[in-house]
């Protein structure tokens, strides 16, 4: 009994040190709030990383309108977008590409939802949800750029559909 009951002990006291462990490294991370002009005054929404981890995408209100901006993490500052973000319209829910080259994002500049993809390099947009009625939202880009996935409310329930920009 006194071999089990010290067998619990040295059990008792690994689980502890463990959990204490595992606590404590939990405890020492500290979320970093960036500068560079990534935060505002304004709600800063839909945060999404390219997959090299180089920019991050996020739509926010700043500018008294929904507009999307990207973030340079290796440079420390806003990336211009020229074309993208429109007058009197909003952009929302961006979604970037593997290299940050391309941009899913959804835009209500036609007077409802649509799905466009900006190219960073020609800064060019392209409209992928002109036959789709009903509304559209949540895109996803492949890490290439050449599909976007997104959901539409075309059918009277939410469906998932996959556009190949090829």
């Amino acid at each position: 009994m006194k071999a089990l009951g010290k067998f619990n002990l040295i059990w008792l006291c690994f689980l502890s040190a463990a959990l204490m462990s595992s606590c404590s490294r939990a405890l020492l991370t500290t979320p970093e709030i960036l500068t560079g002009g990534i935060n505002s005054n304004s709600a800063e929404e839909h945060p999404t990383y390219s997959s090299d981890g180089r920019y991050l995408a996020f739509a926010s209100d700043r500018n008294s309108n929904r507009d999307i901006f990207l973030y340079d993490l290796q440079q420390r500052q806003l990336v211009s977008l020229p074309n993208l973000n429109r007058r009197n319209s909003s952009q929302d829910q961006p979604s970037l590409s593997a290299d940050g080259q391309y941009l899913a994002y959804v835009s209500n500049e036609r007077g409802k939802t649509d799905i466009f993809v900006y190219n960073r390099q020609t800064q060019t947009t392209e409209l992928l949800s002109a036959n789709v009625r009903g509304s559209v939202s949540h895109p996803t880009i492949s890490g290439d750029g050449s599909k976007v996935a997104f959901q539409t409310s075309q059918s009277g329930q939410w469906q998932i559909v996959i556009v190949n920009r090829n």
